[in-house]
């Protein structure tokens, strides 16, 4: 049967859709490759990115006509409102905290220029006041009578978390209570916002949800450095803590152990809040790989890593309907089978150009048993320096890859960036319609 007489298939939900990409039930098939933007805060863009592509798509600014609101701070992400979801096809709809990565509460919007003129709304707390050579520092819950977290360089796209490790470090003192200062039973007050956040989402639209409560991520270095806290105190430094899972293995397990507590405590109180109301939980945003390998060896990250994340996810499959969700950046090919016996479902960025990470291969050896959230663009190379063209043959192939027999959610390998060519940006969207009008 020739492409244009073959039956199209019943059309799904958003939620039918997602549901069925990372079922791993071949019974179960998408009517079509569902796309991601903006469903969690490491599937998005930019809010620089976020702005261009609005202007493309004839949208206007977002934010009321004032400007697109910076919603995750620390990497500059910008709101994908309702339009937008609906002009890229997007499938997926974020429940993150009500706060953002130092501390204070995104809300009471107020107006800011990026120094490259693009107008953006962002919290209130928010400090725009540059230092006399363009730095940009943001403090602990916006106050100023603390030392800054995060600085944002001259002419640059995102925060980088400044070192606030208190040397020098006696490791006859180190406390587990220090570095486990910020896993604390989670509030009622967050407990409420989650219940009626996920009521709405759940009711009023018929997108997957992708839940990140935080709190569950063992080691993810872009969390060790507590940018939110006004004085953190154990191990801190980015390089200190990388030294220390080798030279303080025992340490940083029982550190390891009281969040793994604190955890599944919380997820039991999450639960009851959301219950199956949500459909995906970002339980792991730590990385693993770079791009030439892995960070760790395989044996360490089974020493260290896997039995915390084993208990998580055996929780959330014992408990709930909801699939997990692991963020590993670069070369994680050694590890995925260790992270599918852990009891991940879902393995993003996906990250291609990284040694190892072949999609052919990745597909073939693993497609049927972790659904792959990602991959769908190189944004090292592809997205922001190659032609359009180049784009849409990329887009075109990965959705051929990782598209046949389900199993995959389209997103960008990572975070778009600012400074990526807008006309880059349609060019892959309109690659994925193309696409799925023709498979679907």
């Amino acid at each position: 049967m020739d492409s244009e007489a073959r039956p199209r298939r019943a059309r799904m939900t958003s939620r039918e859709r997602v549901l069925a990409a990372v079922a791993h039930d071949a019974s179960a098939t998408p009517d079509r490759v569902p796309v991601d933007l903006g469903g969690s805060a490491v599937t998005g863009a930019h809010a620089c990115a976020v702005t261009a592509l609005r202007r493309e798509l004839g949208l206007g600014l977002g934010g009321g006509g004032r400007g697109v609101r910076v919603t995750e701070l620390f990497q500059m992400l910008g709101e994908v409102e309702p339009d937008l979801v609906e002009a890229v096809g997007a499938d997926v709809l974020p429940l993150a905290s009500p706060r953002n990565f130092a501390g204070f509460s995104n809300s009471g919007w107020k107006p800011w220029n990026f120094h490259d003129g693009t107008p953006l709304l962002v919290p209130e707390l928010f400090n725009i006041t540059p230092e006399p050579d363009g730095t940009l520092f943001q403090y602990p819950e916006g106050d100023r009578t603390v030392p800054p977290s995060l600085r944002l360089a001259p002419k640059g796209y995102f925060f980088d978390a400044l070192d606030r490790q208190q040397y020098p470090i006696d490791d006859a003192t180190l406390r587990v209570e220090d570095n486990t200062e910020e896993f604390k039973q989670i509030s009622q007050e967050d407990l409420n916002f989650y219940s009626e956040q996920a009521r709405y989402l759940y009711n009023s639209t018929d997108k997957a949800i992708l839940f990140n409560p935080g709190g569950l991520a063992f080691g993810d270095i872009a969390l060790v450095p507590a940018p939110w806290l006004k004085n953190p105190r154990g191990i801190r430094g980015i390089s200190e803590w990388y030294m220390s899972t080798a030279t303080r293995k025992e340490f940083v397990y029982k550190v390891f152990e009281s969040q793994l507590s604190v955890g599944l405590d919380n997820l039991r109180r999450l639960h009851d809040a959301v219950g199956e109301q949500i459909q995906i939980i970002f339980t792991s945003g730590t990385d693993f790989g770079m791009q030439t390998g892995t960070l760790i060896s395989p044996r360490s990250y089974r020493e260290l890593y896997k039995p915390f994340h084993t208990k998580i996810n055996e929780w959330i499959h014992n408990h709930t309907t909801w699939k997990t969700f692991i963020h590993c950046c670069g070369s994680c090919v050694t590890l995925i089978e260790d992270f599918i016996q852990a009891g991940f479902d879902i393995l993003n960025p996906v990250q291609c150009s990284a040694a190892g990470m072949d999609p052919v291969t990745l597909k073939t050896k693993f497609g049927r048993r972790i659904a792959f959230w990602g991959g769908g663009v190189d944004t090292q190379k592809t997205l922001p320096f190659g032609t359009p063209e180049e784009v849409t043959a990329q887009v075109q192939d990965r959705l051929r890859i990782f598209g046949e027999g389900g199993g995959y959610v389209w997103n960008t390998t990572h975070n778009i960036q600012g400074n990526v060519p807008s006309q880059n940006i349609v060019a892959m969207y309109r690659a994925i319609h193309q696409y799925n009008n023709q498979h679907s």
